[in-house]
């Protein structure tokens, strides 16, 4: 069974890197939003053109990455949304909304210090996970049915 697992959410870490590096071995394909900040938020006026105001340069921007993301979700059998430390995420909270929206399997990663702010997304999510070691763990489980080795956890 091949599994396409869309990894959404904080792009300033390498915890999507570190997720496929513990699922190595796996029949796992995984996609991602584009994670060069400035190309994520600058790709609606490259292609369509410069706008003065922010908010429009930024719906530009919006728009375009959305059509990426909904194309993505479509074809992905589970998706990860991660929370970071640094920043608020609110596209990663719009990320776990579509996927629930669309049926999919949620896998929801968060560090402690966010369980009550991400209360009502964990509740919607199949899984909760506080690092990209339990996450590559349930993917890991989800594929062949093994428990995680002892030294893993």
């Amino acid at each position: 069974m091949t599994l396409t697992v869309y990894l959404a959410g904080e792009i300033h870490t390498d915890w999507r890197d570190e997720i496929a590096r513990r699922c190595e071995g796996l029949d796992i394909r995984f996609t991602a939003p584009v994670t060069d900040h400035a190309a994520s938020d600058d790709c609606g006026v490259a292609i369509l053109g410069a706008e003065e105001k922010k908010v429009w340069h930024d719906r530009l921007g919006a728009g375009i990455n959305g059509i990426r993301t909904r194309h993505a979700m479509q074809g992905t059998d589970v998706v990860v949304v991660r929370f970071g430390d640094k920043y608020k995420q609110w596209n990663a909270a719009f990320d776990a909304g579509l996927a629930v929206a669309r049926g999919k399997p949620v896998i929801l990663q968060h560090g402690p210090d966010h369980a009550h702010a991400l209360k009502e997304i964990a509740a919607a999510a199949d899984a909760v996970c506080e690092t990209p070691a339990q996450v590559a763990q349930v993917l890991r489980y989800v594929l062949t049915g093994a428990l995680p080795d002892e030294t893993v956890r």
